[in-house]
């Protein structure tokens, strides 16, 4: 027998619309994806003190920080990249009903994988932000090497080295790193979650 059957969704004395009308502003969720080291975790840290000193309500999720606790059993094979997708999704969109406007900074390289993001968040919540770098410049940029180790052999499953990246084709937000400032980029970002987010 199928246990989540026996297993019904609970709703609250509070709902969504109530917390956004508290909040005084619309919950969504930014995907930030991109090469790492093209500025996704960066970005979205600064967007959230930006925000948070506006007094919206708003959470970053960062693909480091995931893995140290809710995502800490899985490995950087497809699978376990599409599963760590997964349950991100899925806490997100919890945060989305706290009326919540959540800052995803993770790389996520497959596209069917950031399609079903789309489809667990909701098409309406969810706005990709593709954080563009050429592969050479996220190379410079990386003070922990891990692109040289990639290169030779000694870190597997290393996207854009010995993985695959799919860019999106059609992103709400385009942020080219290479030739943007991150304030540049963070003013971007808060100017388009100050438009999409009003009551």
């Amino acid at each position: 027998m199928d246990s989540m059957k026996n297993i019904r969704r609970y709703q609250g004395a509070v709902d969504r619309g109530m917390w956004e009308r508290l909040n005084g502003h619309k919950a969504l969720a930014i995907w930030f994806t991109g090469l790492s080291g093209a500025g996704k975790s960066t970005i979205a840290h600064e967007v959230e003190k930006t925000l948070f000193d506006r007094g919206m309500r708003v959470k970053v999720f960062d693909g480091d920080n995931v893995r140290h606790g809710l995502c800490g059993d899985l490995s950087f094979s497809l699978e376990a990249r599409a599963e760590n997708t997964r349950r991100i999704a899925e806490m997100v969109k919890l945060f989305l009903e706290n009326g919540t406007i959540c800052l995803c900074a993770f790389i996520s390289p497959l596209r069917a994988d950031r399609l079903r993001v789309r489809e667990i968040v909701g098409a309406g919540d969810f706005h990709e932000a593709f954080v563009s770098c050429p592969v050479g410049e996220c190379e410079r940029r990386d003070t922990k090497g891990y692109y040289r180790l990639a290169r030779e052999g000694k870190i597997k499953n290393y996207t854009g080295v010995s993985a695959p990246y799919d860019a999106p084709l059609d992103p709400e937000l385009l942020l080219e790193t290479e030739k943007m400032s991150i304030r540049d980029s963070v003013e971007a970002v808060v100017a388009y979650i100050l438009k999409t987010s009003a009551l």
